[in-house]
């Protein structure tokens, strides 16, 4: 999840409930759309169909990929029309909820995956499940499993990260370790292959003077993405899956979790942090990273095309190292996904258009936009430098590694609940043992409400 993504989605989270209030089915009583039905994949027999769709991709290569692919549709449909309505994400954020439960909703809509955006509409019935579609297109192929749970709710809602698919991503995300090869090199510090050379790199990059981790967390959820990483190294992938999936039977509190929070207190004590970290913004560290103020950076690969830009040649990523004879785990997922709504009368356009923008061919257009896709990622050739290294992250983590999802996902409130927690961790405010004890009660009560 990307760093708008979670603040919008705290704030969502925080109004959810009201939102729904005045959301035909929000009460959850509405009977959930059919999983199954009767498909029509021959869309020129649909005869004309205007179809009308939102999305946040309004950047250069987001909306290059889009303009392009949406031209190829109608081309190879003629009797399709896409209306687009292209929004900024947190314009996206804060209008879909009321557009899906209007009376002129969109056909196709980006959802952002968490429980406040994808599984709220879909407790309210308001997205159609996928499952006929997936079997007469293949999604259930296209996608594996690493990536399809974040696109998948049971038909209530409840359950995140099982059931129905529910949208189709086009890009992939991953967390991983920016680091300044040039920097490295000056300090006699060898690119770390294992976490524990990881480890040793910071301790010799402190110890040397330098920064050894840019990190700016007064919005608090870049310390989310940091604390992740470090768990998905200590902590069993089922434990970190079930708690960010927000599911019964798991704690924050477990020894494993606790040495995690442990290790991200060791390290602001050491003083491996920007100093000052909870009175800078994200950035302005990672612009202080690319000013080689720092020698690693740890964030997700959309900060790619910025340090690109900034550094040229001279910023490399990698994903996280692993602790030795463990496979590479990170955190990461997938851009939003493209869904449709139940109100739409034309869903089988719709699905030809989901299968389109998201097929073999579309990947490549991704590619050549400067954008990461989300499957076939292995089999693009990216230019060389940062945007090969992220291509062959992800490809990594989503293939052979473990990709673990965000940690803002387990309840519509984590965001804000562990932004502050481990703002408290970093300042020495709260002992680990404290702040795991603030989220392990979110958490808690989210599930017992859940069921």
């Amino acid at each position: 999840m990307t760093s708008r993504r979670v603040a919008v989605a705290a704030l969502l989270g925080a109004l959810g409930l009201l939102a729904a209030g005045c959301t035909p089915g929000s009460d959850n009583t509405a009977a959930p759309p059919p999983t199954d039905r009767a498909v029509q994949t021959d869309i020129a027999a649909l005869g004309p169909v205007t179809l009308t769709v939102w999305d946040q991709e309004v950047r250069g290569g987001q909306n290059e990929q889009m303009e392009r692919l949406n031209a190829a549709f109608q081309q190879q449909y003629p009797n399709i029309t896409i209306k687009r309505d292209s929004r900024s994400f947190d314009d996206l954020a804060t209008t879909l909820r009321l557009a899906l439960s209007g009376n002129d909703a969109p056909d196709v809509v980006q959802a952002n995956n968490g429980r406040a955006d994808m599984g709220a509409f879909v407790a309210a019935g308001e997205l159609l499940p996928l499952g006929p579609w997936a079997r007469a297109y293949g999604w259930d192929q296209r996608y594996p499993d690493s990536v399809s749970q974040y696109v998948s709710y049971s038909p209530d809602g409840k359950v995140f990260g099982e059931g129905e698919m529910y949208g189709l991503p086009q890009v992939g995300e991953v967390v991983g370790i920016y680091y300044n090869p040039a920097e490295l090199q000056r300090l006699g510090v060898a690119v770390p292959t294992t976490w524990e050379q990881f480890e040793a790199a910071l301790a010799a990059v402190k110890a040397a003077g330098t920064t050894p981790i840019a990190l700016g967390n007064v919005e608090g959820w870049p310390a989310l993405h940091v604390f992740g990483t470090v768990q998905d190294q200590l902590v069993p992938a089922d434990q970190i899956t079930d708690l960010a999936f927000g599911r019964k039977g798991a704690s924050w509190t477990t020894p494993e979790n606790t040495q995690a929070a442990q290790r991200v207190a060791e390290w602001a004590r050491a003083g491996y942090f920007t100093e000052g970290v909870n009175g800078i913004d994200d950035n302005q560290a990672w612009q202080a990273f690319a000013r080689g103020e720092a020698a690693f950076l740890i964030g997700g690969s959309w900060y790619a095309a910025d340090l690109e830009a900034a550094m040229g040649q001279n910023v490399r990523f990698m994903p996280p190292p692993p602790p030795a004879g463990l496979p590479v785990s990170a955190t990461g997922g997938t851009g939003l996904p493209f869904a449709i709504t139940s109100a739409s009368d034309a869903p089988d356009a719709a699905a030809a258009y989901l299968d389109f923008i998201t097929s073999s061919d579309a990947m490549q257009v991704l590619t050549e936009t400067g954008n990461l896709p989300v499957v076939d990622t292995a089999a693009q050739t990216p230019p060389a430098g940062l945007s090969r290294d992220v291509f062959a992250a992800f490809a990594a983590v989503a293939d052979g590694g473990r990709l673990l999802p965000y940690l803002d996902y387990a309840t519509p409130t984590m965001g804000d609940t562990m932004g502050a927690a481990l703002q408290d961790l970093l300042s020495g405010a709260q002992p680990p043992e404290a702040a795991l004890s603030k989220v392990e009660a979110d958490y808690a009560a989210f599930v017992e409400k859940n069921g």
